[in-house]
């Protein structure tokens, strides 16, 4: 077997895949890591979506394996350490995704201060409710982004042309750095700095040991009276309890989630009956041309590997060292 495909995937870019090499489909594989390790032992490479959970143990009965290919930057779903140990290439297409989530943040933004689904909700109603659709201008207001990658910056440059002030909180960002002087903004020491100034909280940060929950209720409690957060990254930098007990609370303005802690949510938990809350399926990548460059660029990567060449997008070494 060449290619594993443990998820629903169908695009031109994967049925070239299958005119090439042994591909095997199975997209409900993912539910079933018993069933999913038997498939690994005899898997070359694998190409995942972001309901695969390719753990330490799963690689280790996985002899085979020279490369992942996964869909999307978000990389919690893969054991990277493990998979480097065992020489495995880990390929991720970095850059495919990151204008489509920069404009849906500055879209769930807009929207959030603008009011627009309860405009639409109200006016499809029959009701002209302009008093309580009031709302607020970007310009001349503070924007802290919280992660200055690739996205991040992406959303600075867009965020400018409303005439937002930036802050950024990266701790892996050096105040020297090209990309930070180029966006004008003013680089903080700690999450707490970049939360007191803003009126609007953007976060673009991987999901890790450090960043797990780290908007909780003393992120949240930090932030002004009436500020907005986006979360376009993944749901689980945020706690999700502290969030709904600030906006309950009336001390946050509102929120806009594209990602969640558990998706889909088994659980109706509070913010569906907010009508300062936009809820989105997890739309951050879900365009036409995100998703063309995210398969073209792991279908090509794959077939690089798979013909004894070095992959071009990889996260941790280009070739497979087993």
């Amino acid at each position: 077997m060449d290619i594993l495909i443990s998820e629903e995937l169908a695009t031109a870019a994967v049925d070239r895949l299958t005119e090439k090499f042994v591909v095997v489909r199975d997209g409900s594989l993912w539910k079933d890591p018993a069933h999913l390790g038997r498939a690994l032992g005899d898997a070359r490479t694998i190409m995942i979506r972001n309901q695969t959970q390719l753990t330490a143990d799963l690689l280790a009965a996985a002899p085979k394996l020279i490369g992942i290919g996964r869909l999307g930057v978000g990389l919690d779903n893969i054991d990277v350490q493990a998979a480097s140990r065992l020489g495995i290439v880990v390929i991720a297409p970095l850059d495919a995704n990151a204008t489509s989530v920069a404009e849906l943040t500055i879209g769930l933004l807009l929207a959030l201060v603008r009011k627009i689904p309860r405009a639409d909700r109200s006016t499809k109603a029959g009701d002209w409710d302009r008093k309580g659709c009031m709302g607020v201008e970007l310009a001349d207001k503070t924007l802290a982004i919280c992660g200055f990658g690739r996205i991040g910056r992406l959303v600075a440059a867009r965020a400018r042309a409303f005439g937002l002030r930036l802050v950024i909180f990266d701790p892996f960002m050096k105040a020297d750095s090209p990309a930070l002087l180029e966006s004008g903004a003013t680089l903080t020491k700690t999450l707490q700095e970049a939360l007191i100034e803003a009126d609007f909280v953007t976060t673009h940060s991987p999901l890790t040991a450090e960043t797990h929950q780290m908007f909780n209720a003393q992120s949240f409690g930090a932030m002004k009276a009436g500020a907005f957060f986006i979360n376009t990254s993944r749901g689980g930098v945020v706690d999700e309890a502290a969030l709904l007990d600030a906006l309950g609370r009336g001390h946050l303005g509102g929120a806009a989630l594209d990602v969640r802690q558990i998706e889909p949510p088994t659980l109706r938990v509070g913010f569906e009956n907010l009508d300062n809350v936009i809820l989105t399926p997890h739309l951050g990548a879900a365009t036409i041309e995100a998703q063309t460059r995210t398969f073209e660029t792991v279908a090509t990567d794959l077939d690089r590997l798979l013909s004894g060449k070095p992959a071009v997008n990889y996260v941790n070494f280009a070739s497979p060292r087993r």
